[in-house]
């Protein structure tokens, strides 16, 4: 059977790092069985609901190069939802209740003051015909629960978890539709895992009760129901989801220069066992990827590790993977040069200005103003002018190590650090490397 996955974003906002956790999982789990991957976009909330972030949860599985196979919006399935309602209620498995939010509030309270689990009792199933019809001629319109089975257990293989099980009689009957005849989650996703086919489904572990209602849904619609695995969520180094990770997306990261094959690298392991590395190949990640590696502590994400990731994928990327994002007139042998000394592409641009200038312009001391000037009048050119220049000077004055280098580099950079003098020195080129070389014995 084909393994087929899902990611299930509501479009009421930009995906966070864990939406996008989510859905890279998903990917990785269809695509290391050959199997597919779909997008479903969950819009019943049609106040909430944004076009406008549709587009934005399309895009930014492009940029990450997750691409479904198929997608699904709920808003264009709600005669499905309707069928499948109607077929639950002729099986007494769905049905209509009158309480008040206030009144479900005040029993919860009430149970929970005796120490008791806030189940819902059940209390509209207590309602005669006539009590039913009086509400209803009052103007109350339902809303409505799915029954569960007391009598059949819940348990399911968990592809994270392990053995799960739960008494029915312990879960309150879920409410699956609001008396404005609006859905909630739990049955229209339950129909369209059925009707899309999904094999697995791989979400977070605060979605494990919603397994258990799911599963007698699927019963109850006469289907099986998919293999399920819930993993931990993520936390940041505090120990816990803070506000401002909880809404970092792909916006936030592209801004800050971040390259998605870093963010996959993080997230694809973010929680297994094994080692995060920056993995740019995504047919490396899939070869290893396995449930049994992710662990039940929660996931913890770290900006500096992604940053460190980042770096490293950086230094790994060819001209050809760059050329388009770099500065005017930067060639592969420019790349080459400042690539050892990005953090980001976008850095390439600052260190690429020491070659086209202007430079910041230091003060030298005396010695240093002579040493410079004879540096200007050795400088020859060759294939390795920067050796050939610093072999001169080492001959010339007897200098040797920092006293030798730093001068030169200050000079002809205006920087203390930066790339390797090697690769810059050629890219500089003679007549401007001895125009600075000159203004700089000048400067003290």
């Amino acid at each position: 059977m084909t393994t087929v996955t899902r990611f299930a974003p509501s479009p009421t906002g930009r995906l966070h790092v864990g939406n996008i956790r989510t859905a890279l999982h998903n990917w990785m789990l269809a695509k290391q069985a050959g199997g597919r991957f779909l997008l479903r976009i969950d819009d019943t909330d049609a106040e909430r609901s944004r076009e406008e972030y549709v587009e934005a949860i399309r895009s930014d599985l492009a940029w990450l190069g997750i691409e479904p196979e198929g997608e699904k919006r709920q808003s264009q399935r709600l005669a499905t939802y309707d069928a499948a309602f109607e077929r639950l209620r002729e099986a007494g498995r769905v049905y209509p209740c009158y309480e008040t939010a206030q009144e479900l509030d005040l029993k919860r309270k009430v149970l929970l003051g005796r120490g008791l689990p806030p189940i819902y009792d059940r209390g509209a199933l207590k309602l005669s015909d006539a009590e039913r019809a009086a509400k209803e001629a009052e103007g109350t319109a339902p809303h409505w629960r799915f029954k569960l089975d007391h009598d059949a257990p819940i348990e399911w293989d968990d592809g994270v978890r392990g053995k799960q099980h739960f008494d029915p009689a312990a879960l309150s009957d879920p409410v699956v539709r609001r008396a404005d005849g609006s859905w909630l989650y739990m049955l229209p996703s339950a129909v369209d895992d059925i009707d899309m086919g999904v094999t697995d489904v791989l979400r977070g572990e605060d979605h494990v009760s919603n397994t258990a209602v799911q599963l007698q849904m699927f019963s109850a619609l006469g289907s099986e129901p998919p293999r399920f695995a819930h993993e931990a969520l993520l936390v940041g180094r505090e120990g816990k989801l803070s506000k401002r990770l909880g809404s970092l997306g792909c916006d936030a990261f592209r801004e800050k220069g971040i390259e998605p094959d870093a963010l996959v690298a993080l997230l694809a392991r973010l929680g297994t066992s094994l080692p995060v590395e920056p993995i740019a190949d995504r047919q490396v990640l899939l070869d290893s990827f396995d449930l049994s590696t992710f662990g039940r502590a929660p996931a913890k994400f770290d900006d500096a590790e992604l940053e460190r990731i980042n770096t490293a994928i950086v230094h790994q990327m060819s001209y050809a993977d760059v050329q388009e994002r770099l500065p005017a007139g930067m060639d592969e042998a420019g790349w080459r040069a400042v690539q050892p000394n990005l953090s980001t592409v976008g850095e390439a641009g600052e260190w690429w200005r020491l070659v086209t200038g202007p430079i910041d312009q230091l003060e030298f001391s005396a010695e240093d103003r002579a040493f410079l000037a004879q540096a200007a009048n050795l400088l020859s050119w060759g294939d390795d002018p920067w050796h050939q220049l610093t072999g001169a000077l080492k001959e010339a004055t007897g200098r040797k190590g920092k006293p030798l280098f730093l001068p030169l580099r200050q000079a002809l950079t205006g920087m203390d650090h930066g790339p390797d003098m090697k690769e810059l020195l050629p890219l500089i080129g003679e007549a401007e490397a001895r125009a600075r070389l000159a203004h700089a014995s000048l400067h003290g």
